[in-house]
């Protein structure tokens, strides 16, 4: 009987793999849907641009429920990996990445919502004033905060405790790490304008204090997916598991 465990190490490879792809099927679609959010969600005459695109709509909302799960999906891989180091912070990140899954889904149902209303205002004729107007006001606000305050609050409170921990036991190269954790901070920051009042949602700012964060990720993606944790730190996790283990026993 075949008796041999996978090692560690190799256990740990395959998570990041995971990660990695999670992060792309997180960033990715955020980024392809620029156009659409530009030309279709945020254009003057939204409501009925939103109407005739309804296909195209229906995707962009599929889209934003994968998001959703695949950022809950990052802290949630990612436990294993960080307790090892720091049970705190990867409880704390799971946590938050998983809330932020669950506000993805709910600004997402609020799409569904205005395409809903966009419909109802084009078979009224498109009236100049009446209450559609009203509700769009309301619908947009709501996906505004939930997109661009509770969801980047979420998303960098959470991120910003791993890459603690990538930084402090180098389980990533350290320029990685740094630039990760710069593009967190102005993500945090930016969050906490836009809750404030401080600036608008998906405005040119906003969008400009995302920028170091976006590519960042992609480029941590494919790192995790090429080169997995730096090995010397994994072993040094697993040591620090097994030895925590004995005194527990003890």
């Amino acid at each position: 009987m075949n008796t041999t465990k996978a090692s560690p190490h190799g256990t740990d490879r395959k998570t990041a793999a995971v990660v990695g792809v999670l992060f792309i099927l997180g960033t990715v679609p955020a980024l392809l849907s620029l156009p659409l959010m530009l030309n279709t969600v945020s254009a003057p005459d939204h409501l009925t641009a939103i109407s005739t695109n309804e296909g195209q709509m229906v995707i962009f909302t599929a889209v934003k429920f994968i998001m959703g799960i695949a950022c809950a999906g990052i802290g949630l891989a990612l436990y294993p990996i960080l307790k090892k180091y720091n049970e705190g912070l990867a409880f704390g990140a799971a946590g938050f990445r998983v809330i932020e899954g669950a506000v993805q889904v709910v600004g997402a149902l609020l799409y569904v919502v205005l395409l809903a209303l966009s419909q109802e205002f084009v078979k009224a004729g498109a009236p100049a004033s009446s209450y559609f107007q009203t509700a769009d006001v309301l619908i947009n606000t709501g996906i505004g905060w939930f997109r661009d305050a509770a969801n980047l609050l979420t998303f960098g409170i959470g991120a910003l405790m791993y890459y603690v921990v990538f930084y402090q036991y180098r389980l990533v190269p350290r320029w990685l790490t740094v630039w990760g954790l710069v593009g967190i901070t102005l993500t945090i920051i930016s969050a906490l304008l836009v809750m404030f009042h401080l600036l608008p949602p998906f405005g040119t700012i906003l969008i400009v204090l995302l920028m170091p964060i976006l590519p960042q990720e992609l480029v941590l993606a494919v790192w995790l997916i090429a080169k997995g944790f730096n090995p010397s730190a994994v072993a040094s996790g697993a040591a620090r598991t097994s030895t925590n283990e004995l005194l527990s026993a003890a």
